[in-house]
């Protein structure tokens, strides 16, 4: 078996395991590097009442952790289904380095897990979301940004 089939039946065997778990969902996900796994990650939405717990972002935690850092440049992800638009947020932050799925997120649909509505919304301009969205305090916050630009003992990322 190759080390890509291995790792995706982790995330599959993962997704299962919450699913029997009734933790939430069938997703399960794990960050490998070096050929080693270093974050494991299922679906724990319903378990933690938390609907950011979703497998990727579990299992980008879990290696931030694991690793004693804030990103995963060097690492790949291997998923159970292609990201939701949160999760691949969040991978992209993370700077991981690529990412392996097993089902689309059209699979996901015809099970009830539709993210197409958050795909669509995303390219839209504000006004036209259907989550309203109204800018309050720019200046004050501007404030807070300028002070950020000259902080000298910042951590960028």
């Amino acid at each position: 078996m190759s080390d890509h089939a291995r790792w995706m039946r982790e995330a599959i065997w993962l997704g299962w395991e919450a699913m029997e778990r009734k933790s939430g969902g069938p997703f399960g996900a794990v960050v490998v590097q070096d050929g080693k796994i270093v974050g494991r990650g299922s679906n724990q939405v319903t378990a933690k009442l938390d609907p950011t717990a979703h497998a990727e972002v579990m299992a980008i935690r879990a290696a931030c952790q694991s690793l004693g850092r804030f990103e995963l440049r060097g690492c790949q992800l291997y998923t159970s289904c292609e990201p939701c638009p949160m999760c691949l947020a969040a991978i992209y932050w993370a700077r991981l380095d690529k990412i392996y799925y097993a089902c689309t997120r059209r699979d996901a649909a015809e099970i009830g897990f539709d993210d197409a509505f958050i795909y669509e919304q995303l390219p839209l301009e504000i006004a036209a979301r259907t989550l309203p969205m109204e800018q309050v305090a720019r200046t004050e916050s501007l404030a807070l940004f300028a002070a950020w630009v000259v902080k000298p003992d910042k951590t960028t990322y």
